[in-house]
């Protein structure tokens, strides 16, 4: 009878360990994983009704949108996002078409960043905004408040958010265009 308590024991035991997280064997290095996000505001927009809430792309824009399309051309990307609005999802387009990727939608006031992140962890992953919401994203991906809206004639400016592992990383940079008016 001394051997149904010894087995118990023994095997809460093999459980314990058996459960317990595999940790790597010292002297081998883990790659930690690579997410990147690109960010974009809608290229230019027709501005010739005031009063239009969702206008599309203007001559200028639509030359923009395409030129995003070549500097993304050899950039791999897993995902795009854009928001439900006729500006971004024609900035959107012509990367989508050029890379066979379909664009997802998102609102940026329902949009759970943790939730976000890890479903695109390890993804290269481009994000068309306004010129509030992508410094807005900006920030929330990297978890601070650096960036403050864009200027309203600000439609080429590119952030790059790049987090491995535990690091995060932005930089911005600036694309001209010398796009027909």
């Amino acid at each position: 009878m001394k051997i149904f308590p010894n087995l118990f024991l023994g095997i809460c035991l093999l459980i314990f360990w058996g459960c317990k997280d595999a940790s790597p064997a010292p002297g081998i290095e883990v790659t930690p994983v690579v997410s990147t996000y690109y960010l974009i505001r809608h290229a230019e927009k027709d501005r010739s009704n005031p009063e239009n809430k969702d206008p599309e792309l203007n001559q200028r824009g639509l030359g923009r949108a395409m030129h995003w399309a070549e500097i993304f051309q050899d950039i791999p990307l897993d995902a795009i996002y854009s928001t439900d609005y006729a500006r971004t999802t024609m900035t959107a387009a012509p990367v989508a078409v050029k890379k066979d990727i379909t664009v997802t939608y998102y609102d940026p006031d329902m949009l759970g960043i943790e939730t976000f992140k890890a479903e695109n962890l390890g993804n290269n992953v481009l994000i068309v905004g306004h010129s509030n919401t992508t410094p807005e994203m900006v920030n929330r991906l990297i978890g601070e408040d650096r960036y403050p809206g864009m200027e309203d004639t600000d439609n080429g400016s590119l952030f790059i958010v790049t987090i491995v592992g535990a690091e995060t990383s932005v930089v911005r940079l600036h694309f001209n265009c010398n796009c027909p008016e």
